[in-house]
């Protein structure tokens, strides 16, 4: 591997690890349920101060020990990108574990899309029984245009996730592109605003530097995926190719 092959690497992982620090979508959500004592904004604090905490954590062990262990050759799949298929329980365990993870992470972040779309199509076509329509069966309510559409949704993005199966690109070119605007530069220039932090100040300077900053890590990270997704789409064979 040559160094600019590392390189590209490098910037592809960053985008990675942004993918998982783009917990913006729910965060209200999370702080909505919570109860009013002990304050809100207290909890949330702790709360995000341990979540990027651990996270953090994870990817520097996961980073770190994973170069040490194969160097160049460290796979995007610890299960199985390297051969390592034995013992199969192992593998196995492995595997169920980040398909609960999955399946209960993509509940809770795909949330804000679907209500945004829901809302959308109510506003879209007022009064459609389609869409507005509940019908109550046992202790559920049950939309079918929810049920019909969301179902739909999911299909396509798994029958798409089987067909590009470049996983650690893609998701570094979402992280990328989420990560700056929604994770860093809103918020904050919100804070800015509501603090009254005055223009030019010692606290202003350095919130601007951090908001810098991360855009170019952004950047960099969109970079590396981007060649990332041109390198494997040179050898893709649809529904045979694995990441």
């Amino acid at each position: 591997m040559t160094s600019m092959e590392k390189m590209w690497n490098a910037f592809s992982a960053i985008g990675d690890i942004a993918f998982a620090y783009s917990f913006y979508p729910v965060l209200l959500e999370i702080q909505d349920t919570l109860k009013p004592s002990p304050p809100e904004n207290k909890v949330m604090k702790k709360s995000c101060t341990i979540g990027i905490g651990a996270s953090t954590l994870l990817y520097m062990i996961c980073g770190i020990l994973g170069y040490l262990a194969f160097g160049n050759d460290s796979p995007g799949n610890y299960l199985t990108g390297f051969g390592f298929y034995e013992p199969f329980w192992v593998v196995d365990i492995g595997n169920i574990s980040v398909v609960i993870h999955l399946l209960g992470a993509f509940q809770v972040i795909i949330q804000p899309f679907f209500a945004f779309v829901e809302n959308w199509s109510r506003e879209k076509w007022p009064g459609c029984k389609f869409i507005e329509e509940e019908y109550i069966i046992g202790k559920y309510n049950i939309n079918m245009f929810r049920l019909t559409w969301r179902t739909c949704y999911v299909i396509i993005v798994a029958i798409v996730a089987m067909m590009f199966p470049f996983f650690n690109s893609f998701m570094g070119l979402i992280g990328s592109a989420t990560y700056w605007p929604l994770t860093i530069y809103f918020p904050i220039e919100m804070y800015i605003s509501r603090a009254k932090i005055r223009t030019g100040s010692f606290t202003w300077i350095w919130l601007k530097l951090l908001t810098l900053i991360c855009l170019i890590i952004a950047l960099l990270a969109a970079a590396g995926s981007v060649r990332g997704l041109v390198v494997s789409f040179s050898s893709f064979e649809i529904f045979r190719s694995v990441s």
